[in-house]
Order: C-alpha cells, then structure tokens, then sequence
C-alpha cells in the first residue's frame, strides 16, 4: 500500500497577498483558485517539480495564520535555488551546513557542505504570514 502526500494545508491572513508571495516570489504554479463562496475559497499551489501541493484559502482550517513551520522543499543544487529565489524577491537566510555531519549535535557552519553531502546543507525562508520553508540539498551531483 502506497500513501502519498498531496497536500499540505498552510493558514494564511490574506489569501491574495499569499496568493501572489507564492507565484511571483516563489514560484509556484497555481493549480486552482475556486471559491463558490465568499466564505469558502481554495487555492491550490505546487512548487516545481514536485508531486505534493500546498493548498491555501478560507474555510480550509482553523489553525492561526503563519503556524506551519519548517516545511521542506528538496532542491538538487542550493546555491542556484537561493539565488533564483533571492533573484525573484525571497528574503532568504544564509547557506549553513550541518557540521559535523557523521556527529551531528545541531550545529551550523556559514556555506555549503564541502563534499555536498545529501541533507547537509539548507537556507530558509518564510512567507508573508510566517510560515517557514526551509530549502534541503538532496542529489548534487
């Protein structure tokens, strides 16, 4: 039996201003924008090259806006995901590398991995609301 995540459900304050973060900031695709109601509306957003969505809205849940934390996004290559992201108006945290890696305790060293080790390396980023991402290198080759 296969469970695949779909969707992740984000609380924001204002689904416009979430709306255009998303895609212009972002850059993720919007799937949907439905809203039959002026008290129910979806919006449904993937990121790139992935197989799970987010959807935002009104009428999706009561958790307070900005409380989902450290969502993570796989990229293949940090410094180019950081630099689009920066490009495209994301404010972003620095590169940090776990270290030491093979005994980590939780601490950080400035930049990548130097071998680029998967699950190494990360930055992130929040949205208008507070709701983090953070950004994992996974697969650089």
């Amino acid at each position: 039996m296969d469970y695949q995540l779909q969707v992740v459900t984000l609380s924001v304050s204002d689904v416009d201003r979430a709306l255009a973060f998303y895609t212009e900031k972002a850059g993720f695709d919007l799937d949907v924008d439905y809203h039959p109601t002026g008290a129910f509306r979806v919006v449904q957003l993937t990121p790139p090259g992935s197989g799970c969505s987010v959807q935002i809205g009104t009428g999706l849940t009561d958790a307070p806006a900005g409380t989902a934390r450290s969502t993570y996004l796989a990229v293949t290559d940090l410094e180019a995901a950081h630099r689009e992201l920066t490009e495209r108006g994301v404010r972003m945290s620095d590169i940090r590398h776990k270290a030491p890696i093979d005994d980590w305790k939780g601490n950080w060293e400035p930049g990548l991995h130097p071998q680029r080790r998967d699950y190494a390396s990360v930055a992130d980023f929040a949205d208008p609301d507070g709701n983090t991402w953070i950004l994992q290198e996974i697969g650089y080759r």
